[in-house]
């Protein structure tokens, strides 16, 4: 599923997994075998639908691009199943997501680096009281280093939690 999913033409040019299988195997078997990441499908109605992974900063590669502090945590996340595209989903959600991550105490910021390309997910964390910091090169893509912060995401949170009870 995943590697197909890694196929997709919304995910080919941000991901560049469009690799064999046998490939995607190992690729996927050395992050599950990775301790500072957990690798997540999330299901909508049983059907899987997105795939995410929640990592710690400090052992990662974007925590050579800034100055982090010890429990701060990353995000990577896709839309997968085409069925699920367009139809409003990945905000609510990214903002379940970080509302989870910052379950943690000690996590006052949260960071990500969609590909510059990537206008929609810009737009999306941004919606999530993401900002822009820096572009940074990464081996795989030039990236948009971007942060939310407890006390912006809390507030969009209790926004965002008011206004579907109202």
């Amino acid at each position: 599923m995943l590697h197909s999913w890694m196929h997709q033409k919304h995910v080919i040019p941000f991901w560049k997994l469009n690799i064999s299988l046998k490939d995607y195997k190992v690729h996927l078997m050395n992050f599950l075998n990775d301790d500072h990441q957990t690798l997540l499908v999330g299901e909508l109605d049983g059907i899987p639908m997105s795939y995410w992974e929640s990592y710690w900063v400090k052992d990662d590669l974007i925590g050579n691009y800034y100055e982090f502090n010890e429990y701060d945590q990353g995000i990577h996340l896709l839309i997968g199943h085409e069925g699920f595209l367009g139809k409003g989903y990945i905000y609510p959600l990214l903002m379940t997501i970080l509302h989870k991550k910052f379950q943690v105490a000690e996590t006052r910021k949260i960071v990500a680096e969609p590909d510059i390309r990537n206008e929609k997910m810009i737009h999306i964390f941004k919606k999530c009281g993401f900002h822009p910091v820096k572009e940074v090169v990464l081996p795989d893509k030039t990236g948009l280093l971007m942060m939310c912060y407890r006390n912006v995401f809390e507030r969009r949170w209790t926004d965002w939690q008011n206004k579907l009870w109202m």
